[in-house]
């Protein structure tokens, strides 16, 4: 995975057709999209419960782009090698799923995956710049985890800016998970990430038999989000 700043649109497929999981990645790759992104919630750490890792398992053969799997689950050390080993590119844990963030983000590299460390609305970052030699990406949840759909809170742009300012060169990305639309989207290009996480903005109006809408989607996030920055794909 060669790092850049450029914008990525990582539609999550927690609003996917949960009964053609196959079709539906292998119609937003073809339609544009950069990452894949996979919900898993265990109904302990967030209130929803979604995927495990034999699912994992059985997308990974679809996903030809990067599989970038979000951790909302406590704890979280006992499950890095079995999701690792279902194909994860990128394993992202929450600063609050464990006693020991630092020994997880150690896991996950120690398990051939990209660490990813995500703070949800309550969680400050001061603890964060002591990881920053450990992460390969920072999630900053737009919305309290759990469920998708939810209305983006404005008042983590602030948050997007200092982060970014704290990370400075270093290769980190900076991913936004939780209501992004095309008129979210340039807030948090501006602000500094370059990561997108759409759910029901790019899966809404299509289908695997009518995928364009998911090129239109996916579009017109990415065009509001590079709009934003001023560089243009």
């Amino acid at each position: 995975m060669t790092f850049d700043r450029s914008i990525k649109i990582a539609p999550s497929i927690l609003s996917a057709d949960f009964a053609n999981f196959g079709g539906e990645i292998r119609a937003i790759e073809a339609e544009g999209c950069d990452w894949v992104h996979v919900d898993v919630m265990d109904g302990h750490f967030v209130p929803n419960l979604t995927f495990g890792p034999q699912l994992c398992v059985a997308i990974r053969p679809h996903v030809t782009t990067l599989m970038d799997v979000h951790l909302m689950i406590s704890p979280v050390d006992p499950y890095i090698d079995a999701f690792a080993q279902s194909g994860a590119d990128i394993l992202t844990a929450h600063l609050e799923a464990g006693p020991h963030i630092h020994r997880t983000l150690q896991a996950i590299r120690a398990a051939g995956c990209k660490a990813g460390l995500a703070l949800n609305p309550g969680s400050g970052i001061d603890s964060v710049a002591d990881m920053l030699d450990m992460v390969d990406l920072i999630c900053v949840m737009t919305v309290n985890p759990g469920f998708g759909g939810q209305k983006f809170i404005h008042g983590q742009i602030d948050k997007v800016r200092r982060l970014r300012a704290m990370i400075g060169d270093r290769p980190i990305h900076i991913e936004i998970d939780g209501g992004i639309t095309p008129e979210t989207a340039p807030l948090m290009a501006a602000a500094g990430a370059d990561v997108l996480v759409a759910g029901s903005a790019v899966f809404k109006g299509g289908s695997v038999e009518t995928p364009a809408p998911y090129g239109d989607n996916i579009r017109a996030i990415r065009r509001a989000a590079e709009a934003a920055t001023g560089v243009m794909a």
